[in-house]
């Protein structure tokens, strides 16, 4: 399957097996399909020692891009459950959706998982290295973050940003 991207390459969500994203990711990838599975940095606790561990951001999922023609190449994957959607069949991820994870994962930010937000105010960033970005904003008793959810999923994630970065979608006032 080529990997040039046209307008038919949509990105997807695919169910995956717990603790399966990773080897999902490069089954999917050995086949020549782009994908993401963000991850975030968390200490976990054994009982003889702590260590810092990658995590998938969305657990459970693996984003794939790919013309939805070639769906049977994609399920056909060790690992793929299904494509994710509703009414019966694949519902493509915003473009916008994915951009936004693709920027944050990049800047290499302390981000974490979030639980989905349907709520909030809404807000763009509007100065640094997070320009344009939009989501929900959250207020924590020692730090303010930028909430941006996927809706098809149902999840979400959490960057740290300043708080005079950020004003709210539709007027100009900062928040």
């Amino acid at each position: 399957m080529p990997e040039h991207k046209s307008p038919e390459h949509k990105w997807y969500a695919l169910s995956v097996p717990y603790q399966h994203e990773r080897q999902t990711e490069k089954a999917l990838q050995s086949k020549g399909l782009k994908t993401l599975v963000p991850v975030y940095r968390s200490r976990r606790q054994w009982s003889d020692r702590v260590k810092e561990v990658e995590m998938p951001l969305f657990a459970g999922y693996v984003l794939c891009q790919f013309d939805l023609t070639d769906r049977i190449h994609v399920t056909d994957t060790p690992g793929v459950a299904k494509i994710v959607g509703f009414g019966g069949g694949p519902t493509a991820l915003e473009d916008s959706e994915i951009a936004a994870i693709q920027q944050v994962v990049a800047l290499k930010m302390p981000l974490a998982p979030w639980p989905y937000l349907k709520a909030g105010d809404r807000v763009r960033v509007e100065h640094g290295p997070m320009r344009g970005i939009e989501g929900a904003l959250l207020r924590t008793k020692d730090a303010i973050r930028l909430v941006i959810s996927v809706e098809l999923l149902q999840r979400s994630i959490a960057v740290e940003v300043e708080r005079d970065t950020v004003v709210p979608i539709g007027c100009g006032k900062r928040s």
